[in-house]
């Protein structure tokens, strides 16, 4: 066996969920090993679109991903997708072919760690055959305990090596708890107990937290929000008033902004999730917890800072305030829903209210559901009018704002989620930019909906720069349904409510190919969370 099928087997054996990729010379024999060990390999049309395909799989599934890719080329093909990832603490393997140490003047020579480091993945290597298992295992752990993207080199050479005879795999543990200090628990517990008005905001690092956070804020009285990227994890919860953030409802973002004591639970309390600060009360107690000391006050100043993972301090806080008799009720919020807020349709000469449109499919559409969600000025309505079942409902890859991730994301969070809907909500530029992965999406036959806010322009700058000459950010309108259809997809021009009869007649056939929805949106004038972003 070459070491090169080694690493791809041993990556199996450690327990990689799947992998995704554009499979060249570099990267043929890895692929074909991960493969042989029984990983699913999702084959992508472009490097581009694996990586948001293997960023989305782990997000929603909880394991650890791969991309697979050929060296210098593909991987500068995929570094913008690697970024979100690095950015987003995504667990997730990038198997990458390297030139050969000797192979000093290859046209495909780069200095791939020094790239990885620069986008913030960690740099790991495949040294020889001998140690080809310790290396792909130390890699592995990296990415599963540290929840760390990891650019993991196989050079060309070190590939066509014979590998060693096999030896046994370790089971890695997940990421550790971390329990925080008995005294952090005490102020802790001493601040809930004092708090008239807690507001607990969850983040990533509390995605996996919810029941010690619900069982803890109905002893505290505390409301639960999240930011973007835990949308979801307190669904159905009386307590729960959605996004904390640009996304806020009216009504949320006054009860935020009333708060005596706002707890950030794994989440960085940055300017969107506070709106620049201005979603904070002037005389609100700041309190933090996160596994990580860097973290704390890092985005604004903080009345405290704790040390712990989320569970683990949760749960201690609620034995605390326990042991003190301490109780609080509340009365549950009313009109935290985006959906139950009136609004002015401007549906009319053939273009649809992005919020009628986002209702409608809200109301349309199977509640168990995985939604994506692309970047642009339209990303606040799917965000704040789709609702979804849990935090694994929702995929938001916006750590690197970069617009053209989403359809990539989609297909990964299908993978991960078959028994649910995938559903895309994305912009004309961005369905333009990411449209060669339709051709992954009819052939792996996912019934995925796509959802085209299409303004026939890039919209956040049409809304940002005013009266400003808008020649380079308008495009002629696309019939965005006929491309669809021509990769094989279902395809449907929406203008107004009554022509979203045309989905329910989808979701009610076979679903045998992905729907892609061309909505002619109207002009919001530049979407409410825009403005509040642009604000600042």
């Amino acid at each position: 066996m070459k070491t090169a099928e080694l690493v791809g087997r041993t990556l199996a054996e450690l327990g990689v969920g799947a992998a995704f990729g554009v499979v060249g010379s570099g990267n043929f024999e890895a692929t074909n090993g991960l493969r042989a060990g029984g990983v699913r390999f999702v084959a992508a049309r472009h490097e581009g679109g694996a990586a948001s395909m293997a960023d989305a799989y782990a997000r929603t599934s909880g394991r650890v991903s791969v991309l697979s890719l050929h060296q210098g080329v593909g991987l500068t093909n995929a570094i913008t997708g690697i970024t979100e990832a690095a950015k987003s603490r995504t667990p997730m393997i990038v198997l990458t072919g390297d030139t050969a140490a000797s192979a000093v003047l290859s046209n495909f020579r780069i200095d791939q760690d020094a790239l990885g480091a620069a986008v913030g993945a960690v740099p790991e290597r495949v040294h020889s055959g001998p140690t080809a298992v310790a290396d792909t295992v130390r890699a592995f752990r990296t990415a599963l305990q540290q929840r760390r993207t990891v650019l993991l080199n196989l050079p060309l050479d070190v590939q066509a090596q014979e590998a060693p005879e096999a030896v046994s795999v370790p089971e890695i543990p997940g990421p550790a708890r971390i329990r925080p200090t008995a005294e952090a628990v005490a102020e802790l517990a001493d601040l809930l107990a004092g708090a008239r008005r807690p507001v607990f905001i969850a983040g990533r690092g509390a995605r996996a937290s919810a029941a010690p956070l619900r069982e803890l804020a109905e002893i505290s009285g505390a409301l639960l929000a999240t930011s973007a990227v835990a949308h979801g994890l307190f669904h159905g919860d009386p307590r729960s008033i959605g996004i904390s953030g640009g996304f806020s409802s009216p009504a949320a973002a006054d009860l935020i902004g009333a708060a005596d004591l706002v707890i950030g639970w794994g989440c960085a309390l940055n300017m969107w999730t506070t709106r620049h600060g201005r979603l904070l009360g002037p005389d609100a107690r700041l309190v933090q917890v996160d596994v990580e000391q860097s973290a704390l006050g890092a985005h604004r100043l903080i009345d405290l800072g704790v040390v712990g993972d989320v569970t683990s301090t949760a749960e201690d806080v609620h034995a605390e305030l326990g042991r003190r008799g301490h109780r609080m009720s509340r009365e549950a919020p009313t009109g935290t829903r985006w959906n139950d807020v009136p609004y002015n349709d401007l549906s009319g000469d053939g273009r649809i209210d992005p919020r009628t449109l986002s209702r409608r499919l809200d109301e349309i559409l199977p509640a168990e559901r995985v939604v994506s969600v692309d970047s642009g000025n339209f990303m606040g309505y799917p965000s704040a009018y789709l609702s979804v079942p849990d935090e694994n409902g929702f995929c938001f890859t916006q750590a690197f704002q970069c617009v053209g991730l989403g359809l990539g994301t989609a297909i990964g969070t299908a993978v991960a989620r078959p028994d649910r809907l995938p559903v895309l909500a994305v912009g004309d530029g961005g369905f333009h930019m990411s449209l060669s992965e339709l051709e992954t999406a009819v052939r792996l036959r996912i019934p995925l909906v796509v959802i085209v806010y299409n303004d026939a322009a890039y919209g956040a700058e049409i809304h940002h720069f005013g009266d400003a000459d808008m020649t380079t950010v308008r495009f002629p309108d696309t019939d965005i349904a006929a491309i669809g259809r021509g990769f094989g997809c279902d395809g449907v021009t929406v203008r107004s409510a009554e022509d979203l009869a045309a989905v329910t007649d989808w979701l009610d056939g076979p679903r045998a190919a992905p729907l892609v929805i061309d909505a002619k949106i109207a002009d919001d004038g530049g979407s409410w969370w825009l403005a509040e972003a642009f604000r600042h």
